[in-house]
């Protein structure tokens, strides 16, 4: 969440971050409208709230029973404007509060300006796109025919845009997962093992709600969410806590199965795994200083990219503009792996930060060292990597002329020292 006094000092920063963002930039005429409004029936009611305080110091000392008994009349009517004023104020505050909740974080002054996508910037490639001497086939393809890849049973199970992993397609997914949590703690990270459901202030800490609420999964008789990400948890790790300045920065790893009831565009991803209401993650999450936070994003950006070198799988960078940042972050840079089947490029990592935005909403602080008031945390978030597009690159990249799949020396001692991934016999 932004905060509203720095909106009140320099409303034409906030028009301008928002117009940036391609968002509507009358809002923060309309929260300074609704913030008069609301001043002026708050400076009413302490009026009158100290007015009536007087009035019930003097009263007790009153000797005239006459004037007494006006004057309680008089402090009745009063509590009755005192009730009316409140009751406006709350009017306003309501409004207010989600006015100022719906706006997204301004974009930092280094982010380039664009529209959209289109306007992100190709940073770096790194790596060759795999020629073969074959046609190179999508995993779409080659799961199947391997007998590790369903989607017929996965649509009978949960419907479309689900699907089930066998044999050994299932392993090398589970494979990815515990190399990129065991390479996130060799790079400094802790690993937690976290709920896959939380609280809707966990969720709102996050900043996913309320303006995601359609895309959240939720048990309504607990008033819990299925997670969409690991970086909801681990927001809300530290909620309404002050850390010690001697703490930080506090660096995380954590798995989670991600839940998103994601409304797709009709003839976009329909084949494949690419895109789906449930996926796998690996979270990168960082709590740090304000002053640490530019050095935290570089160590995010490296640390996800060593997960791309450490696969073997070539990727590029790119620096996200103004119109296709996240709600919440104010920096991004997305890393995107390539798959020759598909023949596409394929985001498996946004690393973002995104300041102060997501300890306002949770009340994330940390005490300086020398003394002082406790100061609100920077947390910045990094996929590392997300599944299943690692899952597609690494077949697709690893395929050979008759089918099966090698997989990547670091994944072996995981998949129990297999070398390739054959042709499975079904076994129901």
């Amino acid at each position: 969440m932004l905060d509203f006094q720095e909106i009140r000092r320099d409303p034409e920063r906030f028009r301008l971050g928002l117009q940036a963002r391609q968002e509507d930039p009358t809002v923060v005429d309309n929260l300074l409208s609704l913030d008069e409004r609301m001043r002026s029936r708050l400076r009413q009611l302490e009026a009158l709230r100290e007015q009536r305080n007087l009035a019930s110091r003097k009263i007790p000392q009153m000797q005239d029973p006459g004037q007494r008994q006006a004057l309680v009349a008089s402090m009745r009517e009063v509590g009755g404007k005192i009730g009316e004023l409140e009751r406006a104020l709350a009017e306003v505050e309501g409004p207010f509060q989600a006015l100022l909740e719906a706006l997204p974080n301004l974009p930092d002054p280094r982010t380039p300006l664009g529209e959209g996508e289109q306007g992100n910037l190709l940073l770096r490639t790194f790596g060759t796109t795999s020629v073969f001497p074959f046609p190179a086939r999508p995993h779409w393809e080659l799961g199947p025919d391997l007998g590790i890849l369903d989607f017929e049973r996965g649509v009978k199970l949960a419907g479309s845009r689900f699907y089930v992993l066998s044999g050994a397609g299932a392993r090398l997914q589970r494979a990815l997962i515990a190399w990129m949590i065991d390479l996130h703690i060799r790079q400094g990270y802790q690993e937690k093992y976290l709920p896959f459901l939380v609280k809707p202030a966990v969720v709102h800490g996050a900043g996913q709600l309320p303006k995601f609420a359609a895309n959240l999964y939720q048990d309504a008789e607990d008033s819990l969410y299925l997670v969409p990400t690991a970086e909801v948890p681990l927001t809300g790790l530290h909620l309404n806590e002050i850390l010690e300045e001697a703490e930080l920065p506090r660096c995380y790893t954590a798995y989670t199965p991600c839940f998103r009831r994601e409304k797709m565009s009709a003839g976009r991803d329909v084949r494949g795994i690419k895109r789906g209401h449930q996926f796998d993650k690996v979270e990168m999450y960082i709590h740090c200083r304000p002053e640490d936070a530019d050095s935290m994003l570089d160590k995010l950006l490296a640390d996800a990219e060593a997960t791309c070198t450490g696969l073997g799988l070539p990727y590029r960078v790119k620096q996200l503009c103004t119109g296709d940042l996240g709600f919440a972050a104010t920096r991004t840079y997305d890393l995107e792996v390539w798959a020759p089947g598909c023949g596409e490029w394929l985001e498996v990592s946004s690393v973002s930060s995104v300041g102060s935005f997501q300890a306002r909403r949770s009340n994330l602080r940390y005490r300086p060292a020398g003394g002082g008031k406790p100061t609100f945390l920077n947390t910045l978030n990094g996929s590392g990597l997300g599944l299943p597009r690692t899952l597609i690159a690494v077949m697709e990249n690893y395929q050979q002329a008759d089918g099966s799949i090698r997989v990547p020396e670091v994944l072996r001692p995981w998949m129990g020292g297999m070398e390739v991934i054959e042709p499975e016999a079904p076994l129901g």
